[in-house]
């Protein structure tokens, strides 16, 4: 860039980005930055490596012109439990999917035992929901039936035993009075798979060999599932409250959503992933962050549909769902959208 990031105006830094002239900054120490990143993508999206294993990248800005590296700002992907971490100042901002999970870091609900000190610096955008698909042959209804006739269900869900699907399955399953554990002490069957359209789910769903999927990524398999025979499993009034209270938003899908969805259907929201930080992250630091993002737009992997705007990124829509407060930084930083 011809002028200085730090310094120049919200409204250079959106031109700039759109030019899309610069790719990769200037200098021999970001081509080689960009092929460590190269590297790091590959190794931590190995396909053998097991959901849980060394899948997860951390980026570390600092120093490393002396004989120690010294770290200014740790960015991670991860977990939802992550959040521990941040707010002990080991990792500076982490990605979070979806934004309910880190709603309850922020409540001290769920996953979480007491309320953390994040806030939020920016989301990615990104809409969906989850849904419990079952087919009728098993003759259950909701999951108090399930509850009451220790079905020996086949339930499709995510091998990532740190999946946010998997948390709130164990929170639908207990607030029905039982656990992951227990389902599958009674005959229930997780069938895992990796990928929500990958031919562990597929080909059973095919053949008949499962009896319901609970999911999110609905763009991926929920047609498929429909033209099989499934239908959606009522999660019901009581359940979506209790849900509601731990963090999660209530969501109704409309006839059309999805290719085979003919009807309206009350489910969770599962959109926003939000970059969150602690609460005392170095205003300077989070300023950094919010202006790279602008000034990075045109590089960066938005989906297409969802991606409004980078004005989107600094606020609250459908596709960024938030109710964890930004940063003080990051809030004075979406005010510029306004003026800039």
């Amino acid at each position: 860039m011809t002028q200085d990031r730090k310094d120049a105006p919200l409204s250079s830094l959106i031109q700039l980005a759109n030019s899309n002239l610069e790719p990769l900054p200037a200098g021999a120490n970001f081509i080689r930055a960009k092929m460590l990143w190269e590297i790091g993508l590959d190794i931590a999206g190995d396909p053998t490596i097991p959901y849980g294993g060394d899948r997860d990248v951390r980026i570390s800005v600092g120093s490393g012109g002396g004989a120690q590296w010294r770290p200014a700002l740790n960015l991670a992907t991860g977990s939802a439990i992550l959040a521990h971490d941040v707010c002990a100042g080991r990792v500076d901002a982490a990605f979070v999917n979806p934004s309910a999970l880190l709603t309850q870091a922020w409540r001290g609900t769920g996953l979480f035992e007491r309320p953390l000190p994040v806030r939020v610096i920016c989301s990615y955008p990104s809409w969906d929901a989850f849904v419990m698909a079952i087919h009728p042959r098993t003759g259950l209804t909701s999951l108090a039936d399930l509850a009451r006739s220790r079905y020996p269900l086949r339930l499709s869900v995510r091998e990532d035993p740190t999946h946010s699907t998997l948390a709130l399955v164990e929170q639908l399953f207990r607030f029905h009075g039982f656990s992951l554990a227990a389902f599958q002490a009674w005959g229930g069957t997780l069938v895992t798979t990796g990928s929500p359209l990958g031919p562990k789910r597929m080909e059973p769903l095919a053949d008949g060999t499962i009896d319901a999927i609970f999911d999110e990524a609905l763009v991926a398999w929920l047609g498929a599932a429909l033209a099989a025979g499934f239908d959606l499993m009522e999660f019901g009034n009581d359940t979506l409250a209790a849900m509601q209270a731990m963090g999660w938003r209530g969501r109704e899908l409309a006839p059309g959503d999805y290719p085979g969805l003919a009807r309206s259907y009350h489910c969770l929201d599962f959109s926003g992933w939000p970059l969150y930080c602690r609460a005392d992250l170095a205003d300077r630091h989070v300023e950094a962050i919010c202006r790279a993002v602008v000034a990075r737009q045109a590089q960066m992997p938005w989906t297409d549909g969802d991606y409004k705007s980078i004005a989107q990124v600094f606020g609250e829509s459908a596709e960024t769902p938030l109710d964890v407060p930004f940063h003080p930084a990051a809030e004075r930083f979406a005010r510029s959208f306004e003026t800039g």
